[in-house]
């Protein structure tokens, strides 16, 4: 069964996929977001759509950033097409914005009449994209002349539906709650869970997918293991803290890292504690952190247990843990442990 993407949302995307569909695509499009999988997704349906024929090599042009010139790009989009309608040209992670005026004067004219047998595609992976405004003559062709879709992370909701629909691929079937739970472990990415729903459904000896399944196989993401940290200082379980910080010096995680994580926990929930005193609910949280409801869930859930106190103290060790780290010659490992030591025993005092 071919791998489907998960849908996005928005107008341009709308209008886009409409176009996809119909086969009417017009003739210069921006594809970028962090979600790689989906947008990947898309370009590869441009392809098949413009230039998988006989002729493909010829109506297909590629470029990457270090690759493009204005003359290489504009005889590439005047090269007329062998046997098809239409040519497609690809530039990868090129920022226009950021050449020197010359350059980007030569490229809104070449971008500006774009041939209707050809269709350009700029694609942003490790680049990110923004327009410039105060350079307005490049700004003003990409906002008039471009289709700009963006490929944002997925909704848990449609997550969820993408993942119980590849494991049905599988003959295998999984509840809600543990496609969130999945989600949640993996930072929720596509490109992550694909690899993930295809070992997890290996693993699975039953046509249910169970927790225990999830757990054998999947390494979970340095913020999910960041809150089973957070999580166990606040219920007074210091030694399977420990357990996951060795965990993640084990596989050699960044010490700034694992402290960034859990300090972004920590603040999470010194939010939700906020919250819950003004007597406001998981929404708001979700809505000032960007957290999905499985994680947010959970926060509102630590929050309800510890004080205010607590969570002002938490956020000055990881400050000082921090100052520790980047200006002294100590052992990063050993500023972390002691951190959590010290948070450990700022919740015994609750």
């Amino acid at each position: 069964m071919a791998k489907q993407p998960a849908p996005a949302s928005g107008e341009a995307f709308q209008r886009f996929k409409a176009d996809l569909r119909s086969g009417r695509l017009g003739n210069f499009y921006v594809l970028y977001g962090e979600e790689a999988f989906l947008r990947e997704y898309y370009v590869n349906q441009i392809t098949q759509k413009l230039a998988a024929g006989p002729a493909a090599e010829f109506n297909a042009h590629r470029f990457r950033a270090e690759d493009l010139t204005p003359q290489a790009l504009s005889d590439a989009i005047d090269a007329m097409p062998m046997m098809s309608e239409r040519t497609l040209v690809r530039v990868d992670d090129a920022d226009l914005f950021g050449m020197p005026e010359d350059l980007r004067r030569q490229y809104v004219r070449i971008l500006s009449d774009i041939p209707e047998y050809c269709c350009v595609v700029f694609t942003y992976d490790t680049v990110e994209f923004r327009i410039n405004g105060t350079m307005k003559a490049l700004a003003a062709c990409f906002r008039e002349k471009a289709q700009i879709v963006e490929f944002a992370k997925q909704s848990e909701r449609d997550l969820s539906v993408w993942i119980a629909r590849h494991f049905r691929a599988h003959e295998k079937s999984i509840p809600d709650d543990l496609c969130r739970y999945l989600i949640f472990i993996t930072d929720g990415m596509m490109t992550t869970l694909q690899g993930e729903i295809e070992k997890i459904a290996a693993y699975s000896q039953g046509s249910a997918i169970t927790r225990g399944d999830i757990d054998a196989v999947v390494i979970p993401a340095l913020s999910a293991q960041s809150f089973d940290i957070s999580d166990a200082v606040i219920k007074g379980r210091f030694d399977v803290a420990l357990v996951k910080l060795q965990e993640l010096f084990a596989m050699q995680t960044d010490p700034i890292a694992i402290l960034g994580a859990i300090g972004a926990q920590l603040r999470r929930v010194h939010y939700a504690r906020a919250i819950l005193s003004a007597g406001r609910g998981q929404k708001e949280l979700m809505d000032l952190t960007g957290l999905r409801s499985y994680p947010a869930g959970l926060t509102m859930s630590a929050a309800r247990t510890v004080t205010d106190r607590f969570c002002r103290a938490a956020l000055e060790l990881c400050l000082q843990t921090d100052v520790q780290m980047k200006t002294s010659a100590g052992d990063a490992g050993q500023l972390l442990e002691l951190l959590i030591v010290r948070l450990a025993q700022e919740a015994q005092r609750d």
